[in-house]
């Protein structure tokens, strides 16, 4: 896995992996400030159960999605959806730097700390990545449908993961 990349909130959120689906617009809808008006994160890599790579980033809810205030240049836009077991999808917005949306999975750890890793088509069995994903020299798989994206989430959900993002989530007073 290369660096975190808290797009996701998470690009510490959604890590940017060859085998990270993707998709050329976001194809989740009607995102909601799931965690507040404003965010205050201190994001980590986690690999192999160590965590690393320490940023600190500010998000405010910009009216369609989390938008980054403060913090490292390398994180992008983001939106937060309910998914099963209470756990959250991911959506990157596509800005200037990425035209593309990427996913991860976000699952609560404790009460303000989050566990993020990539939505990864290898987790996926040969049918899953063989219908969803549309191929090409530029990218792994590429996804246009919410079916596709619940397929992917659902057995990256299943795996069990050494690496990616670690979100902890702090008041603006403490800061």
């Amino acid at each position: 896995m290369t660096r975190v990349v808290v797009g996701a909130m998470l690009a510490a959120c959604c890590a940017v992996l060859a085998g990270c689906i993707q998709s050329s617009a976001p194809i989740l809808s009607d995102a909601k400030p799931l965690l507040g008006p404003q965010l205050n994160l201190q994001l980590y890599s986690l690999r192999k159960g160590l965590a690393s790579d320490p940023e600190q980033a500010a998000y405010v809810w910009n009216g369609t999605h989390y938008a980054r205030a403060a913090g490292t240049s390398d994180l992008s836009d983001f939106t937060l959806h309910p998914f099963a077991g209470g756990d959250f999808i991911v959506q990157t917005v596509p800005s200037e730097r990425s035209r593309r949306s990427e996913y991860a999975l976000m699952h609560p750890l404790a009460d303000g700390v989050y566990y993020l890793v990539a939505i990864d088509e290898t987790d996926a069995d040969e049918a899953t990545r063989t219908a969803s994903c549309v191929q090409s020299s530029t990218f792994s798989c590429r996804i246009e449908t919410s079916e596709q994206l619940f397929a992917f989430a659902r057995a990256t959900a299943a795996k069990h993961k050494d690496a990616g993002g670690l979100a902890i989530r702090f008041s603006e007073s403490s800061r």
